[in-house]
């Protein structure tokens, strides 16, 4: 029992190493993760505080405690055994990839990633891209809603700074759960999205399990009071205008909702630009009749690399306003589940929520013709009084709009889209009609659902 034994040294070192990773496991690693869970727990009690919407307890729950929750739920135990019977599979393979779309689905929520670095980085960009122009009474109608009630953000998609744009306004308010399409599944830039509260969702999938897997996941989170965020649209606008909703989603939210213990409450979110980054390879996507975009990171780098050079030059750098309006809220104990009328007005209230800014305002007028700078002005001031009295969300304070139109002029002469010719007159530059009527056609979609006659052209003289 006390004799010596001779070990070779790479086993002992093996040997010791099993027994620091035995004695860590056992002892130190969850004293370890205990403690950093509490002071997570006491950060979240005290943000909690601030907020409008508490952060809920379901968006909390570590990830695989969901993932395990949601592949045991009732409704998807019994999709997966109508899978087997259908496809002829035993139950197993079945649940097994019930569990594998559960985990593509479930995120990680960090509320450090979320509240210390994506809100520091969607201000940072919000604020330095663009003049921002929101309408605070708009916004306060948000603050009214009954604090119990599931809120739902559902927004047009004009271009991926969306995203930035309302986690960034809503800070105050709660933490946003994003549904997010294939193209954020790359790594790592899928892990960074998940620790910020969003779920993927394959747009285009037939799989009857997975829609009930992902339909079922919707529902829990719903049912627990999780703030969400959704495109109805389901993609970016390849030509400006807002597309019919496609109700996915819509249908799993308002599904079996239980009104009796918990509102749902949709709140209408309209997005409009001076500059959408991404409109020239929109543009060339449409054309192509084709959602795959020629995008890569070289051009995204370009891009910053231009913003950079002007601040560093001490101009200008932002690419103009970008204006977020928010609708009337629907609440669903009001209006009841029906998904295509919810889905219809909700579209017809971001619509009308949009905002109308000095970019579109010119693109229209120009597409009418070439004008001298008097006429641009008066059709330009003509126009936002016009729309504004009849119930647009003009974004061109009264008084300023000489110098609003001097740097949208300046915008599109930079990006080569308009030119000031020898004779006084602005007009579009050659092939530039798609992308003038790209931006014109945000106006479009509030005028139609203003019920407010369309600009027509030759309304404005050309002197």
């Amino acid at each position: 029992m006390f004799q010596t034994v001779e070990l070779p040294l790479w086993l002992l070192v093996l040997i010791l190493g099993f027994a620091v990773v035995t004695f860590a496991s056992h002892f130190l690693f969850p004293s370890v993760r205990w403690f950093f869970r509490r002071r997570l727990e006491r950060g979240v009690e005290r943000l909690n505080q601030r907020l409008a919407r508490p952060i809920r307890p379901f968006k909390l729950a570590r990830r695989h405690d969901m993932i395990q929750r949601l592949s045991y739920d009732t409704q998807v135990m019994a999709a997966v055994a109508d899978h087997a019977a259908q496809h002829g599979v035993p139950e197993s393979v079945a649940f097994e990839r019930a569990q594998r779309y559960a985990r593509e689905i479930v995120p990680a929520f960090s509320a450090a990633a979320y509240f210390g670095f994506a809100i520091r980085a969607a201000r940072f960009l919000s604020t330095k891209l663009y003049h921002l122009r929101i309408d605070e009474a708009q916004r306060d109608r948000i603050q009214a809603i009954d604090a119990d009630a599931t809120v739902v953000f559902v927004m047009n998609h004009r271009s991926n700074m969306d995203y930035v744009l309302v986690t960034y306004l809503v800070a105050s308010d709660s933490a946003l759960s994003y549904a997010v399409g294939e193209w954020a599944r790359v790594w790592p830039l899928r892990i960074l999205i998940r620790a910020m509260g969003a779920y993927f969702i394959r747009r285009r999938s037939r799989d009857d399990l997975y829609r009930r897997v992902l339909a079922r996941y919707v529902q829990l989170a719903t049912a627990n009071g999780v703030t969400q965020a959704i495109f109805p649209e389901g993609g970016l606008s390849l030509d400006g205008r807002m597309a019919p909703p496609k109700l996915g989603l819509i249908h799993y939210i308002t599904d079996g909702a239980d009104l009796a213990a918990r509102d749902i409450v949709f709140v209408p979110v309209a997005v409009n630009y001076d500059r959408v980054l991404e409109d020239r390879i929109l543009l060339e996507a449409g054309a192509r009749g084709e959602r795959r975009f020629n995008a890569n990171i070289g051009e995204a780098l370009a891009v910053s690399w231009r913003v950079l050079r002007r601040a560093l030059r001490g101009q200008d750098h932002r690419f103009g306003m970008a204006g977020v309006g928010f609708g009337a809220p629907i609440s669903l104990r009001d209006m009841g589940p029906e998904p295509e009328a919810l889905g219809q007005e909700v579209m017809r209230r971001i619509a009308a929520a949009m905002p109308i800014l000095p970019v579109p305002l010119v693109a229209e007028a120009l597409l009418t013709g070439p004008m001298s700078q008097s006429a641009l002005l008066r059709h330009v001031t003509q126009r936002a009084e016009t729309l504004r009295a009849g119930g647009a969300a003009v974004r061109l304070p009264q008084g300023r709009v000489p110098k609003l139109l001097d740097a949208a002029l300046t915008i599109l002469l930079r990006r080569g889209i308009v030119v000031d010719g020898a004779d006084g007159l602005w007009a579009s530059a050659p092939e530039a009609g798609p992308i003038l009527t790209y931006y014109a056609n945000s106006i479009r979609d509030a005028e139609q659902a203003l019920g407010l006659p369309a600009c027509q052209a030759g309304e404005s003289v050309k002197t």
